[in-house]
């Protein structure tokens, strides 16, 4: 088994058990007490685990964020209203990026009829978007996060490199008036710098309620992103237009 393969077992067997010892991952993958210690350093610089004596814990911020489940009815026209303004952003032909989250189920939804090549991390983007008849579909793999309904890890990070995105579309959990977007966990938010560094065109898609509430992982300042779509009951576009970013209101 390669590193990478081994990461992303252990990111899973730690979701489930919440907590690992050092022996207990010598013994499941027949490395050594020093190769699993290298493991575990690495993968809590990278966020996914807190070290103990012995062994690891998962991360705390993995378990604060709402399911989507409960937020995909909040702000609904809103939310509609973001999505059709970004669809104006694509067009036939093009390679995009639909990020997880309830705002980006709805654009996966407005943009089936197209013939576009969509990559996703998300099972719910992946659900509605499986029976379209023109569109080309890309999945990144990794691991599978419930409460978010998306792959997340190593894995999906190492896949970017296969693509080349024109466009992508991020999601927010909170951002403010410095122009400092946030997820509520490390890893969300790991993988949305990945994908916007790895794109042309650089979309993140927001509405009001998120603005100056509390993210818990910065993923995105000014300068890392093109254009911010958010609905027309936001209070700080002055603020972030002072910064360079371009602000469209849905």
């Amino acid at each position: 088994m390669g590193r990478d393969t081994r990461h992303e077992a252990i990111i899973h067997l730690i979701s489930k058990m919440r907590e690992v010892s050092v022996q207990y991952l010598v013994e499941r993958f027949g490395v050594s007490e020093a190769t699993i210690r290298k493991d575990l350093t690495f993968l809590e610089e990278m966020g996914y685990l807190v070290r103990t004596h012995g062994g690891a814990i998962l991360a705390e911020d993995r378990n604060q964020e709402v399911p989507l489940s409960q937020r995909e009815s909040r702000n609904l026209e809103e939310k509609l209203a973001i999505v059709a303004r970004a669809r104006e952003f694509i067009h036939e032909g093009d390679t995009i990026f639909i990020d997880s989250g309830s705002t980006c189920r709805l654009l996966a939804r407005e943009v089936r009829d197209m013939t576009i090549r969509v990559i996703c991390h998300s099972l719910g983007v992946y659900e509605e978007l499986k029976s379209a008849p023109n569109l080309s579909l890309f999945a990144l793999g990794g691991s599978y996060r419930k409460d978010a309904e998306s792959f997340i890890g190593p894995i999906a990070v190492d896949n970017l490199k296969y693509f080349q995105i024109q466009t992508c579309f991020i999601g927010a959990a909170s951002f403010n008036e410095k122009g400092i977007f946030a997820a509520q966990n490390i890893i969300e938010a790991q993988l949305k710098s990945e994908v916007l560094a790895a794109s042309q065109r650089r979309i993140i898609l927001a509405d009001h309620t998120k603005y100056n509430t509390f993210g818990f992982s910065v993923f995105a300042r000014p300068g890392d992103f093109d254009i911010l779509i958010t609905d027309k009951g936001f209070q700080g576009r002055d603020a972030l237009t002072a910064l360079g970013i371009e602000v469209v209101m849905a």
